[in-house]
């Protein structure tokens, strides 16, 4: 089976810059959500990144036309799945919320579908099981800004069949991406690094070792990050980052990964980075 249309379940910062990828390399993308403004809020930032890369000689205005032509966005389910080969799920990091996704649309996609989760942290076996195709089933771990980070994490599982993982490399290739293939453990390999060097930033930021910005300088200068883990955690979200670090925590009962009294107060307050507009950085 080649894989021609993929659906996007999730129209937020993460499934938007996945559709964006997705129709630039050629494929009909179809991006769903449960409300009509949610996609039209992601159609609008996908047009707006197009615009940049126009203005910054990395694309034209007829390649923006087509890119767009290929995207369709919708908030009924059966639609988006009627017709996927791939179904790329991007919602919010609970696996009750995902489970219940995956019960929809099971009976709506097609047999040969393949189901995938830009999950960071959650278990690929648990949710291959309850989308009731686990052979058929693994993570795409996508990075922000989709359009412009070049890795793509495969995650698989036990269950995960050979046909599948190179079905889904062969997508990641196309997209433009760099991939990796690592085993289902939790907080697989790109988040459970990057999970324990933004926790220790943000405890040297309360114990008032360095400004978030020295911090940030540090490991971009000292290290050759592309970015400092401050404010990386802005633009991942810092209740994402509790979340997954609470996730972590539960299952490696290891102190590394114990939530900050800072992250979870600034979490409560609704300084979650730039989405709130406020976080370690002013945004």
């Amino acid at each position: 089976m080649t894989i021609q249309t993929i659906s996007v379940t999730g129209a937020g910062t993460m499934g938007h810059g996945i559709a964006q990828v997705a129709a630039q390399a050629g494929y009909s993308v179809c991006l769903y959500d449960i409300e009509q403004r949610f996609v039209d809020r992601s159609l609008a930032a996908i047009a707006a990144n197009l615009d940049k890369g126009i203005e910054r000689g990395k694309g034209s205005p007829q390649q923006k036309s087509e890119t767009l032509a290929r995207i369709r966005g919708g908030t009924e389910l059966r639609e988006a799945a009627a017709s996927a080969d791939l179904v790329i799920e991007a919602i919010p990091e609970k696996l009750s919320l995902k489970g219940e996704l995956y019960a929809s649309l099971a009976p709506l996609a097609p047999g040969h579908c393949i189901f995938a989760s830009n999950t960071s942290s959650l278990s690929i076996g648990k949710l291959g099981a309850l989308s009731g195709r686990p052979d058929r089933f693994l993570g795409m771990h996508f990075f922000n800004p989709v359009y412009v980070m070049k890795l793509l994490e495969i995650v698989v599982a036990a269950e995960t069949s050979a046909q599948t993982l190179e079905q889904c490399k062969a997508v990641g290739e196309r997209l433009g991406k760099e991939s990796i293939v690592v085993k289902d453990f939790p907080g697989f390999a790109t988040s459970r690094l990057g999970v324990c060097l933004g926790l220790e930033a943000i405890r040297m930021v309360e114990q008032g070792v360095a400004t978030p910005e020295d911090i940030d300088k540090a490991m971009t200068l000292g290290y050759g990050h592309p970015m400092g883990p401050l404010r990386l955690t802005d633009l991942v979200g810092l209740d994402v980052r509790l979340a997954i670090a609470d996730y972590l925590h539960a299952e490696f009962g290891s102190d590394v990964f114990s939530a900050p009294p800072l992250l979870r107060q600034m979490v409560n307050e609704g300084k979650v980075g730039k989405k709130s507009g406020k976080g370690f950085y002013e945004w």
